[in-house]
């Protein structure tokens, strides 16, 4: 008896007709009775009117050092007589294993920012039922999905915004040479020249513009990878389609490898320093001190070599000991026939180059 039961409850729920003129919420039938919220806010939270959030779905492009909007607005089907009180917060969504971050959260006149947002981010509510986000002064790691909430006592709905900063990636590995950098130390090593450890998202959209590299790096997810767009026996093999080669998740202090990293639009100006001879690293530093500048950084020089154009056949001093040059336009005796930015390694210091200095404007 019990067992034939337990067998036709099933069917008698799904046979169950739906309730005529119920709002239907998350599996749930709500009686349009609801509760009393005071004297200004007679409607109920679930009342048949549905709060709705809108957020673009275009993702939003601009670059360091830049201020920007994210926009979100929300409203209600059909229209309130009368207003509600709401807490509106945002957040940045985890991505590659970085955990949540909290930016902004007010509740009323009340409002609360976190972390590096602070005193960087403010809430935009020049129209009515607006809750955008203004961000200043953007960052490399500002880059990324925002989410905007806005909760109406038991409801709330959210949209997600897109942020993405212009950017280049490259491919790093220190003076000592290939695969010497744990996760921790090639964190740092991007830090150093003006950028951030990339992620597997911008290293994937390098790929499809061309990016073929060789040597396996850490990506922001602790993960190390590797581009190839032409196939060949030492990257991978031959029988292999172009594509991103993956090591998967390394342990980020035993193990060791080269850093892909990224930086965003440059700020300031680069440029080869015009000079009557040739330099060693430390009369370079001096010389672009001298000029009022500072010598460029790894990540400056890509930067102003993928967004300014910046075209030069001459090897220069970099901050981190390194000699480069960057070429938008190839041309015969420069190197490669692709452009990209040519690496001598890292010469002696006492050995003699020209410089790429730095200026903020």
């Amino acid at each position: 008896m019990h067992a034939s039961v337990g067998l036709l409850l099933p069917v008698l729920l799904l046979t169950l007709p739906c309730a005529p003129g119920l709002p239907f919420y998350n599996g749930f039938y709500y009686s349009p009775g609801g509760r009393d919220l005071g004297s200004d806010h007679r409607e109920s939270l679930f009342n048949g009117v549905k709060l709705v959030v809108e957020t673009p779905e275009e993702t939003l492009f601009t670059h360091w050092g830049a201020n920007v909007t994210l926009p979100c607005r929300y409203h209600y089907e059909p229209a309130l007589a009368s207003p509600r009180p709401v807490r509106i917060k945002w957040w940045k969504l985890s991505e590659n294993g970085a955990p949540e971050q909290d930016v902004l959260v007010t509740i009323g006149q009340r409002r609360r920012s976190f972390g590096d947002y602070e005193g960087r981010v403010h809430l935009r509510q020049d129209q009515e039922r607006e809750a955008s986000l203004e961000l200043r002064d953007l960052r490399p790691e500002d880059s990324g999905r925002y989410r905007c909430e806005v909760i109406d006592g038991l409801e709330d709905e959210s949209g997600v915004v897109e942020l993405e900063l212009r950017g280049v990636v490259f491919p790093y590995q220190p003076r000592q040479g290939r695969y010497q950098l744990n996760f921790h130390e090639a964190q740092q090593a991007c830090e150093e020249q003006g950028a951030v450890v990339a992620s597997f998202e911008q290293l994937f959209r390098a790929w499809e513009e061309g990016l073929d590299w060789c040597n396996a790096g850490w990506l922001q997810d602790g993960s190390v990878q590797y581009p190839i767009t032409l196939p060949r026996e030492p990257c991978g093999g031959l029988g292999l389609a172009p594509g991103m080669r993956s090591y998967g998740l390394r342990h980020r202090r035993l193990h060791r490898y080269d850093v892909f990293c990224f930086t965003a639009a440059l700020k300031g100006q680069v440029y080869y320093l015009e000079h009557p001879e040739k330099l060693t690293l430390a009369e370079a530093r001096e010389a672009c001190r001298e000029d009022g500048a500072h010598i460029a950084k790894v990540g400056q020089l890509f930067a102003a070599w993928k967004f300014r154009g910046l075209d030069r056949c001459d090897a220069g001093w970099l901050a981190d000991g390194s000699a480069r040059y960057p070429v938008a336009h190839s041309r015969p005796n420069c190197g490669p026939p692709e452009p990209g930015v040519r690496s001598f390694g890292f010469p002696d210091p006492q050995s003699r180059h020209g410089v790429y200095c730095h200026r903020q404007r």
